[in-house]
């Protein structure tokens, strides 16, 4: 009867009736005046996450996209220009010697140091806004089929990781990336990519070769003297260009042709960024590419990505991943992909939770339909630094919106699990012991950057389940009781918020298991 009574007080006041029993301990929607600052002091830094500059892909020039953060109000830009797009096929058996190379704009072409350094200069210039210096990575791609049976097709060319808090050169060039000289290696096949230098031989043995022969006009003799100078010139030019082709001489570490190295490329890559001191972030894992480009006589080459959800699960040790960008998106889902590695998490299977940020993946105003604010992540943080908002990326601390209708978001004021009352509590990506406490409580306030009144419908999720739906008009506060915990095991919260053309995603609140006495 009591979950009757509430479903209908629910009905009254406009909510939907929530999946499992949760308790609405309280509920406001008076007028409200978001918190600058939470309740562990931290200060919202509002960012464009995933945007590229000149100095690979983009459009604008740091100084331009400063000045267009500073007019839509973001506080701060994590730039992730492309590392490196340099990928090449190799014919078989002479792929070091003979080969095609494709390369587009990177931060390697444009050299690391002068990367780091416009930043830096860039920075300088716009103090207002906190510009930090990150890449986009392809750590593998792969090739399958061949030119001759017309079915050659390159993998996972989009199949893309961004990285954080790399602070030097050295940080970058030990990168493990098909593509970066750095890293490379040096085996016998080096010596194999160096074997047209023989050819300089005989091109030095012709070089200095002369013949002889003596002939006669009449009655005089003469001795003719030939020499061999242009098969000389001839095989040094042959050895230069393959020489030269064969450049840099050193192989990946992941080959471009094994179609059976699954994630270890991956896996790699995130643990040299982690040993680094940096973060990592799966890119738009659910977006597909897949394109067919024509080489006349040599035939069609496939380039497609196909979406890689399952890379959440598949590795380990990666700081996040792209949950909230204007494209496919499922494994934030109640009981997705995201909740399979949060309960891994808990359950000891993996040291690091995975959380979640907003991608807007911008190369230029107009361009691909995307505005600069169109997603952002608002971080939590103790200072305005690039240090902090990598600290507060490896925490938790932190969420994702998607505002798709102009000069309107959503802002989640407050978002905590509490215990006794709320004298214990904790907030997104932090740990609640809750005791014997047995009186756990979700706090939330939700508000509009617009300060207007909106619909939202708030979804609350414990441990992958979905154990409550809730609308309300913005701005709104919550107190949300959840009798129904499991005693004895440990859970997450996190919650969902959709509007009119905006979205809002969590990140989780972890709380320790109930003890078994609670009062």
């Amino acid at each position: 009867m009591l979950g009757v009574a509430r479903c209908l007080l629910a009905a009254a006041v406009g909510w939907a009736c929530p999946v499992v029993a949760v308790a609405e301990l309280a509920e406001s929607t008076a007028p409200h005046h978001p918190s600058p600052i939470t309740d562990h002091g931290y200060h919202p830094l509002v960012a464009a996450f995933h945007v590229h500059s000149t100095a690979s892909t983009g459009d604008l020039t740091l100084d331009q996209l400063a000045e267009q953060a500073e007019r839509l109000g973001l506080d701060a830009i994590v730039l992730t220009d492309n590392f490196v797009l340099r990928y090449e096929y190799g014919l078989f058996p002479f792929r070091g010697n003979v080969r095609r190379t494709f390369t587009l704009p990177s931060v390697l072409e444009y050299g690391v140091d002068r990367f780091l350094a416009d930043v830096a200069a860039a920075q300088a210039r716009h103090p207002r806004v906190l510009l930090v210096p990150g890449v986009e990575v392809v750590p593998h791609y792969f090739w399958t089929g061949s030119l001759l049976d017309r079915n050659l097709t390159m993998h996972n060319s989009q199949k893309n990781i961004l990285a954080v808090g790399l602070a030097s050169r050295e940080d970058y060039d030990a990168l493990p990336v098909n593509g970066n000289p750095g890293s490379y290696r040096y085996d016998w096949r080096t010596v194999v990519s160096l074997s047209p230098g023989l050819l300089f031989i005989p091109a030095a043995w012709f070089w200095f070769r002369r013949t002889s022969r003596t002939t006669r006009i009449g009655v005089t003799a003469y001795r003719v003297e030939r020499r061999y100078r242009a098969p000389a010139l001839g095989l040094a030019v042959v050895a230069g260009l393959l020489l030269l082709n064969a450049w840099p001489l050193g192989r990946p570490v992941f080959s471009a042709y094994d179609d059976r190295l699954d994630y270890r490329p991956y896996q790699a890559f995130i643990d040299e960024v982690a040993r680094r001191g940096g973060a990592t972030i799966w890119s738009m894992p659910e977006a597909r590419d897949f394109n067919v480009h024509s080489y006349g006589p040599l035939g069609e080459v496939t380039v497609k990505t196909d979406p890689y959800p399952e890379a959440l699960v598949r590795t380990t040790g990666y700081t996040g991943f792209g949950g909230v960008y204007q494209d496919t998106r499922t494994v934030m889902q109640p009981g997705g992909l995201w909740d399979l590695a949060l309960t891994q998490y808990l359950s000891g299977q993996r040291t690091v939770p995975p959380f979640a940020v907003g991608e807007i993946a911008f190369h230029g105003i107009n361009r691909d339909t995307r505005e600069l604010d169109q997603v952002v992540t608002v971080f939590w943080v103790r200072d305005r630094s690039a240090a902090a908002l990598v600290e507060a990326l490896k925490t938790g601390r932190l969420y994702a919106v998607g505002q798709y209708q102009k000069g309107r978001g959503l802002r989640l004021d407050q978002f905590r699990v509490e215990c006794e009352g709320g004298a214990r509590w904790a907030e997104s990506g932090e740990y609640l012991d809750p005791g014997t406490a047995g009186d756990l409580g979700v706090r939330l306030s939700v508000s509009a950057t617009d300060q207007g009144a909106h619909p939202i419908a708030v979804t609350l999720v414990r441990s992958g389940e979905e154990i409550g739906r809730f609308t309300g008009t913005t701005p709104v506060s919550w107190l949300l009781g959840d009798p129904a915990v499991p005693v004895g095991r440990n859970a997450y919260y996190r919650i969902l918020v959709e509007g009119e053309e905006m979205e809002l995603l969590s990140n989780p609140v972890f709380v320790g298991p109930i003890h078994s006495d609670r009062s």
